[in-house]
């Protein structure tokens, strides 16, 4: 699996988990809701700041949030 899938998949997974909302989790970020639809399709790479800011609001701890993408990256398991 591409990179840029496994973030959005990862991302996805977590905002739905905790039940919120894009436009939720673009509010309590500061990103735009299409940044984060963008990032969720795959059309965009987070920076390391980034990431560090969704893991904080979707409760996971950054390093978590990463591994979880490298497990997806890894596999060949198309969804998640």
């Amino acid at each position: 699996m591409k990179l840029e899938q496994a973030v959005g998949l990862v991302i996805r997974k977590h905002r739905t988990v905790e039940k919120i909302s894009q436009f939720k989790l673009a509010e309590l970020t500061g990103y735009d809701r299409s940044f984060i639809s963008l990032l969720e399709r795959g059309r965009r790479m987070p920076t390391l700041k980034t990431i560090f800011v969704l893991a904080e609001h979707l409760d996971i701890p950054a390093p978590q949030l990463v591994e979880e993408i490298q497990q997806l990256v890894n596999s060949d398991i198309m969804e998640y």
